[in-house]
């Protein structure tokens, strides 16, 4: 209760002339009435704690107002009820609102009440104070409270209320509080509060608000205070405001407001703090500002400001609090920042500030906190800053600062608790004078091109518990001094070249370590055994180094341990069982590429919180333990890369959450056979059974279960933390035909490998419905069939491969669509037909599609009837290809068709040309035929370089020409039996003797012809 007293002490401030109006020394102390002491006695009789000593006053035969505790009276009549903070555990269900008449002061905070307010508490004609805040009442206000016309103080703050502030508190003309903060109220701020003239304190925070603040809000010209944070607001902050002239404070943080804040706020000349944090505001900080000369705390950070730091912020004489980080603030820090002397803390992180940190930052004596991290700040960190002596907090990190070592001036900052120096181009050897900050508890160097030995001064730093030295290059030993830091609780020392023959024993004396990252060193030897004193380790990375001999079974007595990171080191030995007994405890155990042996552990038990569990690149064997069936929290599992023996593990599919399973490279076989009912594997995105010898049929039943895998999910970015250590999943998949490391959030590369089995039979078309794919491999298998049309429906798909197997038929053109398609393999099949053309397939090289005779068109050698059709750069639309080759097809057609009835008929004439000697009429016909077919040529040839020409493509003439002789080559090649025929070509030599004939000899028929002239 002390507690609470003290929040309301802070939060709802009373007036003194309330509390001089209902002082105790003015009371007179006569007896109340009967009915009133009756009443109160009724009430008291609900109680749940009948036995509260507070209230053994209130007895039948005592004078209420002399004797009992909390009443007081005025001419014989309770006047006032004063019983805050006395556990009362009830409800006003039962308070006699009728029988107090009187009652002008209620104050029941800070009890145990629950229920709602009743609606006769509109009967109290004469309340003018009324405080319910603090307790568990629960329901909606109700707007008979608009009724209490005499009410000056409202408090019902700290409870359960919801529903909407009701309109009616507008009639309470004489209010001057007003506190409902803290509730679960909803719906907008009423218009009518505007009506409440006399008002000086409005509390409206924490609350679920929202719509715009009402512009009445601005007839408040006497409010002092306003708190409109922590709510839903929206809209723009009203022009209004800066009607509040006697306002002091005006806190709208963390709210959802929009737009500009408007100039009219300058006019607030009385205002000492002002708060727009967390909110969604735009374009400049307004110059008027700067008119407030009596700000104190000036808080703008969080939103999507823009523009320049106004110079007339240096007009804030007595600003103590300025915070502008997170926004989009450009230019420099103005130079009269560094006149505001009395100014504590500095923060204008995350922006887009550059130019020079300048030095009059130096002249912030008072300066306790400045962050000035993710900026653009170049050149020097200003030697003045030396000069701040009370500086606490230091944050640099994650700008441009131009390469220098770090700067010694910070060990003059002996006040220092964090210093944040990381993400720069620092370089040299870490001062050993840090050592001489005894307050630093942060040391956070990380990612710069520090080099040298880590001082062993650092070890006098007894109060730090946070120290980040990953990502440099530092060499050399840990120092044994570090077993001192018996407070430090984050030790990362990552990505280095420190080299030892085994990880520190002074590490075993940090009892109060949680988080430990030595992982990417050249660290060797064993696993200390001694690991296990650190009894709160919570995360344990010590990955990819040289580190060999067994793992020691007294690792599982780190009962707190939820990250075990071991992968890519040289050990050796079994899992032990106990490995199994932490999966209630830990959520990620990666020991991937070692050497280890023997079985799998089947120890994991019921409750396991494991979520991901990395074996992958051991010497594991036997089969697949079937108490992973109790991980059900399990997200990613891989075990590829082994010596498994065992059928498809189909009852990993009860569990709902797992995203990824690799089962690759094992010597896993049979077929995969499951029910098509039921739920399995639906949160499945990545699946990778290549390198088994898995037969049967693919698995449609399975592919029928993969509900995430047909919806595409982009809302997961970045990196995932699990437990309370940071941990970022990886695995490696063969993508676009090589082996990659994916070390991003997995459930955005969905991804089936099912290459190098023995699967036959055809692909199923419902592949067709994962539309979130990217990667799909099923080559070296022995499917057969045609490649489903399907498939044509991933349209993220990125990479494709099903060469080797022994799939027939045309490559379907709806392949065509997949434009996000980069790598295609259908090599070493029975495909044949036309070559698909399109956006993508203009990409891929002729092996994509080696191995298959019967494929024709570009890029193979082999034309496709059509070689314009072949050709990458060919720009003729689909519909003049189609019509050239209609109309070849077409003529031919007629031809065949008129050749055997037109051959009779043809002797016929030139028997009869020849018997009359008369042959002329016929090469005329013969001419006008030749001369129609060369400028319809000529023509669709024209129309086709317009066409070109108007979608701005390139090709050559040579193309195009090629392209139309190949037309022509196709007619000659028809008539070469006809003309070289040994009879007709002596019978028709003397009538193609003038220019037609000559001008068909130009073509690739030119030496058939001189032959069929010379016979």
């Amino acid at each position: 209760m002390e507690k609470n007293a003290k929040r309301k002490t802070n939060l709802l401030k009373v007036p003194n002339g309330l509390l001089r109006r209902f002082g105790l020394k003015k009371m007179k102390f006569t007896f109340a009435s009967t009915e009133e002491a009756t009443a109160l006695l009724k009430w008291k009789a609900t109680f749940k704690n009948q036995n509260n000593s507070l209230f053994a006053s209130w007895r039948p035969n005592s004078n209420a107002c002399k004797d009992w505790y909390g009443v007081i009276c005025v001419n014989g009549r309770v006047n006032k009820l004063n019983i805050t903070d006395a556990s009362i555990i009830g409800t006003l269900y039962d308070f006699p609102f009728s029988s107090l008449s009187f009652l002008e002061y209620i104050d029941l905070s800070m009890n145990n009440l629950s229920g709602t307010i009743p609606l006769e508490i509109g009967k109290l004609n004469n309340l003018v104070y009324l405080d319910l805040s603090f307790n568990q009442i629960s329901g909606t206000i109700p707007p008979q409270i608009g009724s209490l016309a005499k009410l000056e103080a409202l408090y019902v703050a700290d409870n359960y209320l919801n529903g909407f502030i009701p309109g009616e508190i507008g009639y309470l003309k004489s209010l001057t509080e007003l506190a409902l903060s803290k509730n679960s109220l909803n719906g907008s701020i009423p218009a009518s509060l505007g009506n409440l003239n006399n008002l000086s304190l409005l509390y409206l925070n924490e609350n679920h608000l929202s719509g715009s603040i009402p512009a009445e809000i601005g007839k408040l010209i006497n409010l002092v205070e306003a708190y409109l944070d922590t709510n839903q607001l929206t809209g723009h902050i009203p022009r209004e405001i800066g009607n509040f002239i006697n306002a002091k404070l005006f806190f709208a943080f963390s709210n959802e407001l929009s737009g500009p804040i408007p100039v009219e706020i300058g006019k607030m000349k009385s205002l000492e703090k002002l708060s727009f944090f967390a909110n969604n505001l735009s374009g400049p900080i307004p110059k008027a500002i700067g008119d407030i000369t009596e700000l104190k705390l000036l808080h703008l950070s969080f939103n999507q400001l823009s523009g320049l730091i106004p110079n007339e912020l240096g007009n804030l004489k007595n600003l103590i609090d300025l915070q502008l980080s997170s926004n989009q603030l450009t230019g420099s820090i103005p130079k009269m920042i560094g006149d505001l002397t009395d100014l504590r803390l500095l923060y204008l992180s995350d922006n887009q500030l550059s130019g020079l940190i300048p030095k009059e930052l130096g002249n912030l004596k008072n300066l306790t906190d400045l962050q000035l991290s993710s900026n653009q700040f170049t050149g020097l960190i200003p030697t003045s800053l030396g000069n701040l002596s009370n500086l606490q907090t230091l944050f640099l990190s994650d700008n441009n600062l131009i390469t220098q070592e770090v700067p010694l001036f910070v060990c003059n900052l002996t006040s220092l608790g964090i210093l944040h120096l990381a993400r720069n181009n620092l370089n040299g050897a870490i001062p050993r004078c840090l050592g001489n900050i005894s307050s630093l508890q942060v040391l956070m160097m990380y990612q710069n091109n520090l080099s040298g030995l880590i001082p062993s001064e650092l070890g006098n730093l007894v109060n730090l518990n946070d120290l980040q030295l990953s990502s440099n290059q530092l060499t050399g030993l840990v120092p044994a001094s570090f077993g001192n830091l018996r407070n430090l609780q984050t030790l990362f020392l990552s990505d280095n070249n420190l080299i030892t023959e085994e990880i520190p024993s002074s590490v075993c004396n940090l009892t109060s370590l949680k988080k430990l990252h030595l992982e990417r060193n050249n660290m060797r030897g064993n696993i200390l055994q001694c690991l296990n004193n650190i009894s709160g380790l919570q995360v344990l990375k010590i990955s990819q180094n040289n580190l060999s001999g067994e793992i020691p079974s007294s690792i599982c007595n780190l009962a707190s341990l939820q990250i075990l990171d071991l992968g890519r080191n040289n050990l050796k030995g079994a899992i032990a069982r106990c490995f199994g007994n932490m999966s209630g405890h830990l959520v990620v155990l990666d020991i991937r590429h070692n050497n280890l042996s023997g079985t799998l552990p089947t120890t994991f038990g019921i409750g396991s919180s494991l979520r991901s569990l990395n074996l992958h690149g051991n010497k594991l064997q036997g089969g697949i333990s079937r108490s992973l069936a109790y991980c059900k929290e399990l997200q990613v599992l891989d075990f590829g890369d082994n010596y498994l023996n065992d059928t498809f593990p189909i009852w990993l599919g009860t569990l709902q959450r797992l995203q990824v399973l690799i089962l690759k490279s094992n010597k896993l076989y049979g077929s995969i056979r499951m029910s098509r009912r039921g739920s399995m594997f639906p949160g499945l995105r990545i699946i990778d059974l290549s390198y088994n010898a898995f037969t049967g049929n693919l698995p449609i039943s399975l592919f029928q279960h993969f509900k995430a895998m047909r919806k595409i999910d982009q809302t997961m970015k970045g990196p995932r933390y699990l437990g309370d250590g940071y941990y970022q999943d990886s695995i490696t998949v063969a993508t676009k035909g090589l082996e990659l490391e994916l070390v991003r959030i997995l459930r955005v590369y969905t991804t089936i490998d099912l290459s190098s089995n023995k699967f036959e039979g055809h692909i199923p078309s419902i592949i067709g419905d994962l539309i979130a794919l990217r990667v799909l491999s099923l080559s070296h298998n022995r499917l057969q069939g045609h490649i489903p049309p399907s498939l044509g429906s991933l349209s993220v798909v990125e990479s494709l491969d099903l060469s080797f197997n022994q799939l027939s038929g045309e490559i379907p053109h709806q392949l065509v669509s997949l434009t996000s398609l980069s790598f295609l393999n259908l090599s070493h099949n029975l495909l044949q037909g036309c070559i698909p053309q399109g956006p993508q397939f203009h990409t891929f090289e002729s092996d994509s599609y080696e191995g298959n005779a019967g494929l024709r068109g570009f890029p193979v050698s082999k034309g496709c009837g059509n070689d314009r059709a072949s050709e990458p750069n060919d720009t003729t639309s689909a519909h003049d290809q189609e019509s050239d080759s209609n109309f070849l097809n077409d003529f031919w057609k007629a031809v065949l068709m008129g050749y055997v009835s037109g051959l009779c008929i043809g002797f016929s004439i030139v028997y009869f040309m020849i018997s009359t000697g008369n042959p002329k009429w016929l090469t005329r016909v013969i001419e006008k035929l030749e001369h129609k077919i060369i400028m319809r040529q000529r023509k669709k040839q024209q129309s086709q370089k317009n066409y070109r020409r108007r979608n701005n493509r390139f090709e050559t003439s040579y193309k195009s020409s090629n392209i139309s002789f190949h037309n022509f080559r196709n007619l000659d090649n028809k008539l070469l039996p006809i003309l070289s025929s040994e009879k007709l070509g002596l019978w028709l030599s003397p009538l193609f003797l003038d220019r037609p004939v000559r001008r068909l000899c130009t073509t690739s028929l030119k030496d058939t012809c001189k032959q069929s002239h010379k016979r």
